[in-house]
């Protein structure tokens, strides 16, 4: 059986491996996340992707307020404060951050997550103190603790709240993405899939809807290795995710996924021919899950020196090593973003702790109809001889 590290990025679509690549690129120990090695007193280089430098300071920015909240979560659900599971996406965090980054909130495009998609809703505008409202299931959270994690939706910021079911939000984002087109609008939708949702009916259906109608719809695909506790060859024939492209008649992409740069690059094609009309991309994102499916799976099935190979690969430290190498920041810059994630998520745990809980009597608000009855409208009324 292979494991999940042995997989190479990057064979499909011509799209080259990574310099900096996967776990196999070097055995190297890359420095902790966040702490750059010593710029090289070389010239900088030319910025990448038409992004400038704040906005590669940006991206680190994003992927470091993603691990620092869920450390904090992780602190939380500890104490006892968290009111059920909690998903972390350890390793991931480029994935997230690099695809989301590439939507224009501007022009009204919309995504959908999944547990592990935290990034993707801190770039849309979510706040880290309505997310921790949620996993402590205060009254003041955006489902008014009805509903649990990154299980909430907000339509001005451009994220729709995720269920469960395992590939039913790709039917869901196709029939988003069909308003875009039936209304003549220049939006873009983007939706996030395990390779495990991929070997379900909800996948098969909408991604065949959307790829007929040639919706302007982003599907990311996030091979991490693991659906719970089952591994890729376990559940798929396929070597690589972005084969089953061909099934649809759509175009692939693959990709090392903790790279954010490459990630952001490829999602932005994908973005733009969905833009301009040119309908589905399949993304598959080579990552690694180091975390079990909740705190609470201790990863038992995970061969210890497979998630030591990974960790060598963290994306936040390879971004953090690559902005102070190319020289389009230094470690003070990294340093004042780190200050700053720190000081935003303090505020935001002393304002999510001190707020209440749901009243017990407010239970049934929003679950039975108020009024009870109501007179039907005239044309709604069935004749009476």
């Amino acid at each position: 059986m292979t494991a999940p590290d042995a997989r190479r990025p990057a064979t499909e679509s011509s799209i080259a491996p990574p310099a900096r690549g996967g776990p196999e690129a070097s055995t190297t120990a890359r420095p902790a996340a966040g702490r750059p090695a010593a710029a090289r007193p070389a010239a900088a280089a030319g910025l990448p992707a038409g992004l400038s430098r704040a906005q590669l300071l940006e991206l680190y920015y994003h992927m470091r307020l993603t691990r620092s909240l869920e450390e904090r979560l992780t602190n939380l659900y500890r104490q006892g404060k968290v009111i059920g599971g909690l998903f972390r996406s350890l390793g991931q965090e480029a994935d997230s951050v690099g695809t989301a980054y590439a939507l224009d909130r501007s022009a009204g495009d919309m995504l959908s997550p999944l547990i592990r998609n935290l990034g993707s809703l801190l770039v849309m505008g979510a706040r880290p103190v309505d997310v921790l409202r949620q996993y402590m299931a205060k009254a003041t959270s955006p489902t008014r603790g009805r509903e649990l994690n990154v299980h909430f939706g907000d339509l001005e910021r451009g994220f729709i709240g995720q269920i469960s079911h395992l590939g039913d939000m790709v039917p869901v984002m196709a029939g988003v993405t069909l308003t875009f087109r039936l209304r003549g609008e220049r939006r873009v939708g983007m939706v996030y899939v395990g390779d495990g949702a991929m070997s379900t009916g909800a996948f098969h259906e909408g991604m065949n809807l959307a790829a007929v109608r040639r919706l302007p719809l982003v599907v990311v695909a996030e091979n991490n290795g693991y659906a719970y506790s089952t591994t890729l060859e376990r559940q798929t024939a396929v070597a690589e995710l972005v084969q089953k492209r061909t099934a649809y008649g759509v175009p692939g992409e693959r990709v090392d996924g903790n790279d954010v740069l490459a990630v952001y690059e490829a999602a932005r094609r994908a973005v733009e021919r969905a833009r301009a009309g040119e309908g589905v991309t399949l993304l598959e994102l080579v990552t690694y899950r180091r975390k079990g499916h909740a705190e609470h799976d201790d990863q038992h099935y995970v061969p210890r020196d497979e998630l030591a190979r990974w960790e060598r690969n963290d994306p936040i430290a390879r971004w953090a090593q690559r902005l102070t190498e190319s020289r389009w920041a230094d470690g003070d810059a990294l340093a004042a973003e780190d200050a700053r994630v720190a000081a935003e998520l303090d505020e935001a745990v002393a304002e999510a702790e001190q707020e209440p809980l749901p009243e017990p009597a407010t239970a049934l608000t929003g679950v039975y109809a108020d009024p009870a009855r109501q007179d039907a409208p005239w044309y709604r009324e069935v004749p009476r001889a």
